[in-house]
């Protein structure tokens, strides 16, 4: 049997055996030309690129080691470009809210770059405040100032390369930052949704096509079937266009070199698992090629990786020393933690809910009326086997969130569950970790979408359910749930505020009905398992999901009903 049609069935038995969500993500890893370096690039301009680093600040040194080998091998020029999702990720950039990473960029030698959604995590005056420091171009054409209309950002910029070459750059956030930042950081700046999206991108666009060799869009939109609803897909935004050559994307974390209809979108995956590369022909101004790296192949420039390592060293002696030990895998990837129940999010939320119950404060409920939600989008990593460090604990809840009480009624929280899952199964960030709730959500039954959810007046990314048709909650801490009844619900201050789905947790909070206890998150979960579980997580309390949720799912739907594990 040959190695391609071997290939071939490996690729239909998991078509079988995965869901449809695993399985894209796993044919995604197919699909890019990951190549090596060719020895001649005379008369070629070099685009290298990466995107959702999210702290990983010792890979800006394959960065500057690559740009001197192109230049070695020939280039005319090399520029560095970033999509976004720069600033957060781990405790090497979020120590210092997002500035190590200017710095580290800086230091790399990057050119331009546009915003992604976690630039904004730490707020816009402090995202404004790190930029003031940036040695590069940064471009957003579709985030606006709500008190001039202007742009916070230029849209586009021309760079005109040691080649003669003119690159034009356009520079795309997505609208969804609205509500997956706390609206309470963002409240004076606002978003351009839907078709007005398209108008800012075409807009800025028109301002330098004619100035213009080649013009590339730096997007973070990502290709997720989640901005499909709303068309803030990377493909969505480059089907509206005219005369965009290229587009580097970010935000949803694929690894691409194309999309399954030929359109010219590339993107790195995360982290540095790849460098992208753009080559452009000097004297035909035309993009010849365009491919990844696979930087577990490449070597690293020594003085920015001296400066990567000396950051690292600093928040490792402050963060990297044990405190705790895991028995089992504690699930908070992606594809978990926004997709199904996972015993990550179950330890979550049950410390945040201990971590309110303990101090007390709750009296206008019954003990047996408290529970705890948590965004599956805001747990980041898995926790493997061994010891946790408090870099570990920040690393999985990077936001600097703090635990918040709202109270809601019954109807209210099947709003909140409804909402966010309204696309599962596939993935969505607004997904429910809960403590106390047993429910079922039947992925059979369509949403069915009413109003797009305003915050100040601003539309979100989101709709509204228009009736509760795919949960139900069976039990809130196993006695029976009362639609009519008022439960306190232990969150996060940016649910509290309508980040990702939960408009109506927003609403119950700006009538006063809860209170942030200015607990953060992280330290929560640490107290938790220091005191609670005596430093120790073991199999027999979170070896596996509790089972609070079930899921109805398709191809079961005529036989049984599946938890959701």
């Amino acid at each position: 049997m040959s190695k391609k049609l071997l290939s071939l069935l490996l690729v239909l038995a998991l078509a079988l055996t995965m869901s449809a969500t695993a399985f894209a993500d796993y044919y995604s890893s197919l699909l890019p030309a990951v190549k090596t370096i060719p020895s001649e690039y005379t008369g070629k301009t070099i685009i290298l690129h990466s995107n959702d680093v999210h702290g990983a600040i010792d890979g800006y040194a394959y960065m500057t080691a690559l740009k001197q080998k192109f230049l070695d091998a020939g280039a005319s020029d090399v520029l560095l470009v970033d999509a976004g999702d720069f600033s957060q990720g781990t405790p090497y950039v979020s120590v210092t809210k997002g500035a190590a990473a200017i710095e580290m960029m800086n230091a790399a030698g990057y050119d331009v770059v546009t915003l992604g959604n976690h630039e904004f995590d730490f707020g816009y005056t402090q995202l404004m405040e790190n930029l003031k420091s940036a040695e590069f171009t940064t471009l957003c054409c579709n985030v606006y100032l709500d008190e001039t209309g202007e742009t916070i950002l230029p849209g586009s910029t021309v760079v005109e390369t040691a080649g003669g070459l003119k690159i034009g750059f356009i520079g795309v956030e997505t609208p969804e930052t609205a509500t997956k930042v706390n609206p309470g950081l963002i409240g004076e700046i606002n978003f351009a949704t839907f078709d007005k999206l398209y108008e800012a991108a075409q807009q800025a666009v028109d301002g330098i096509r004619d100035d213009s060799d080649i013009v590339i869009a730096l997007t973070h939109l990502g290709m997720e079937p989640e901005g499909a609803h709303n068309g803030y897909r990377s493909a969505d935004l480059m089907d509206h266009l005219t005369g965009v050559d290229f587009a580097i994307d970010g935000h949803a974390h694929y690894v691409m070199t194309t999309t399954e209809d030929g359109k010219p979108i590339q993107s790195t995956g995360t982290r540095f698992a790849y460098v992208g590369v753009v080559v452009i022909d000097d004297e035909s101004h035309n993009i010849e090629d365009n491919f990844l790296l696979d930087t577990a192949k490449l070597a690293k420039d020594e003085e920015v990786d001296a400066k990567a390592q000396e950051i690292m060293a600093s928040i490792d002696e402050v963060y990297g020393a044990p405190f705790a030990t895991t028995e089992v895998e504690l699930k908070g990837e992606k594809a978990d933690s926004r997709t199904h129940e996972t015993n990550l999010g179950d330890l979550i939320t049950d410390a945040m809910v201990w971590s309110v119950v303990k101090e007390g404060g709750i009296e206008q409920v019954e003990p047996n009326h408290v529970v705890g939600i948590t965004n599956g989008g805001g747990i980041r990593v898995t926790l493997q086997p061994g010891d946790i460090s408090m870099s570990d604990i920040n690393t999985v809840l990077p936001f600097g969130n703090t635990v918040t009480v709202i109270y809601v009624t019954g109807e209210e929280l099947l709003e909140a569950l409804e909402a966010s899952t309204f696309c599962t199964p596939e993935t969505i960030g607004g997904y429910p970790q809960t403590s106390g709730i047993e429910w079922t959500l039947d992925t059979t039954v369509e949403y069915d979408q009413g109003d797009v959810y305003t915050l100040d007046g601003k539309e979100s990314s989101y709709f509204a359910p228009a009736s509760i048709k795919r949960v139900t909650i069976t039990a809130i801490n196993g006695e029976p749930f009362d639609p009519a009844a008022t439960y306190a619900v232990v969150t996060n201050n940016f649910c509290a505020a309508g980040g990702d789905t939960y408009n109506v947790f927003n609403r119950a909070y700006v009538e006063g009905s809860g209170f942030d206890t200015g607990i953060p998150m992280d330290q929560a979960v640490m107290a938790y398992i220091t005191e609670v579980l005596e430093g120790k997580i073991t199999a027999e309390q979170y070896g596996e999901p509790r089972g609070s949720a079930t899921q109805i799912l398709a191809e079961a739907a005529e036989e049984e009903v599946e938890p959701a594990a």
